[in-house]
């Protein structure tokens, strides 16, 4: 090989005869070094430029490694990969290209290397380490001598949304795919955490009783669900138990960094899994529901639904029940949408509810015998301007009084009128708790006596004898 000066100026090998007469051409072909292609090989780095590196290797001519054959990372400096003078492993890529060089890739050499050290840590379940270089679609690439693969889901015990603050740092990682075939190695940092932090996790677990209720926040939101932090490890709320309501997607309840209150469902101590629920630490509507309605109450609602048999309505916060197709008509009705359409906002009578199931039938047609009447009456009952009416015995009453009081105290209705309406707001009374009396009860305020009886009770004058000259 040649040599570099005080200066740093590499000289060639001079090629020389010696003493035993040995020819100019065999003195030149015993110093030059066979290559094949595919064979490793030392060399000196000789000159470095932006595009490539050049490397003495012994051979007629000095050997071109291309930037891209430097390393595993992608856009490298290679002033920052290799250094003048300094002697590298390389591999042959071909012994004369197309412009008669010498190719040699250095990440090939390494890569080659670092396989047979990949595989006996495989093999005897070690662990590896290197640098996170890359993110990538899913995960992280980590330089282990080769592109070893971290997946998103495998970087912590926990999942992790922001995979950025890893670039530059040193992972250490179990190895859990090896396919040299493929150029395949995937990598588990969460499988090294798990096996470190085994005893603490253990009791964490012990420490976690079903039923009871904990703090945590949400460190991450999936399709089928949340995983929250309960300051050691991960728990899953799963889909259905986010909310009593029905839940599209997870993220329409909660967010990565909410805290939430949450009750624990079950623990998995094989698999180390928490199943966590929201809802449980949350009102039951259905229960609230049955609490304050009755069967044979109206209540109003609105048609969220049509199906064959009949048509949903929801009648409260996440409430719905079924008007079966039976119970749309008194007359025969051959499909639902010929009677209501979704939107519509009615009045519906509760026929049945089942708390257990979570069930409720419900009945337009029952609705109706009463809705007449309301509907007669409801002008005299309002109580607002926005075409609310009195809906328990006490606003009624309240409304009759001023009814009569803005007519002039003219009793244009009768008592029966009062009643009648109460009897309906009984009815329609969301809580269904307050005893109606018979608004017969409450006096209209002076009633005027028809005319006729009134002539009929009052005493003519005195009758004036009539004289006979005026016969």
């Amino acid at each position: 090989m040649g040599t570099f000066d005080e200066e740093g100026v590499y000289t060639p090998r001079e090629i020389v005869s010696n003493d035993l007469g040995m020819s100019f051409a065999d003195a030149i072909a015993g110093t030059i070094v066979e290559v094949e292609d595919g064979q490793i090989v030392n060399g000196t780095v000789v000159k470095i430029d932006k595009d490539e590196v050049l490397l003495d290797i012994g051979y007629k001519s000095e050997g071109v490694i291309p930037s891209r054959e430097l390393s595993i990372r992608n856009d490298v400096n290679p002033s920052e990969i290799v250094s003048l003078g300094e002697v590298i492993e390389a591999l042959v890529l071909t012994k004369e290209d197309k412009e008669g060089r010498l190719l040699l890739s250095k990440k090939r050499a390494q890569y080659e290397r670092a396989w047979g050290t990949i595989e006996a840590k495989k093999e005897a379940d070690e662990i590896v380490e290197g640098l996170v270089i890359e993110v990538v679609k899913g995960g992280l690439i980590v330089d282990i001598g080769l592109r070893g693969f971290l997946p998103a889901s495998l970087v912590e015990l926990r999942r992790v949304r922001d995979l950025a603050p890893y670039i530059g740092t040193t992972v250490q990682a179990k190895i859990i795919e090896l396919d040299k075939n493929r150029n395949n190695v995937v990598l588990s940092r969460r499988a090294y955490l798990e096996e470190t932090q085994k005893e603490t996790r253990d009791s964490f677990l012990n420490n976690l009783k079903i039923g009871e209720v904990r703090e945590g926040t949400v460190s991450s939101v999936v399709s089928f669900g949340a995983f929250v932090d309960l300051g050691g490890m991960d728990g899953l709320i799963h889909v259905s138990e986010l909310s009593w309501k029905h839940v599209d997607h997870p993220g329409s309840v909660v967010a990565v960094g909410d805290p939430v209150k949450i009750q624990v469902l079950d623990v998995d101590f094989s698999r180390e899994r928490i199943s966590l629920s929201l809802k449980a630490t949350q009102a039951d509507p259905w229960q609230e529901f049955a609490e304050t309605h009755e069967v044979g109450q109206l209540v109003y609602g609105r048609v969220t639904k049509l199906v064959q048999f009949g048509a949903f309505v929801q009648v409260g916060d996440g409430i719905e029940g079924l008007v079966h197709i039976s119970e749309m008509s008194a007359h025969h009705v051959d499909s639902p949408e010929h009677v209501v359409t979704p939107g519509e906002e009615l009045w519906v009578k509760i026929i049945d509810l089942d708390l257990a199931r979570r069930r409720i039938s419900l009945s337009i047609k029952q609705a109706a015998e009463g809705g007449e009447l309301a509907a007669e009456y409801r002008e005299h009952f309002e109580i607002d301007s926005e075409g609310n009416w009195a809906t328990s015995s006490d606003e009624v009453e309240a409304a009759w009084a001023e009814y009569q009081n803005a007519e002039g105290g003219d009793a244009a209705a009768s008592s029966e009128v009062a009643a009648a309406a109460v009897e309906v707001a009984g009815e329609v009374e969301p809580a269904a708790a307050v005893e109606v009396e018979v608004a017969a009860e409450v006096e209209p305020a002076a009633a005027v006596e028809p005319a006729a009886e009134v002539a009929a009770e009052v005493e003519p004058a005195a009758e004036t004898p009539v004289a006979a000259d005026e016969a």
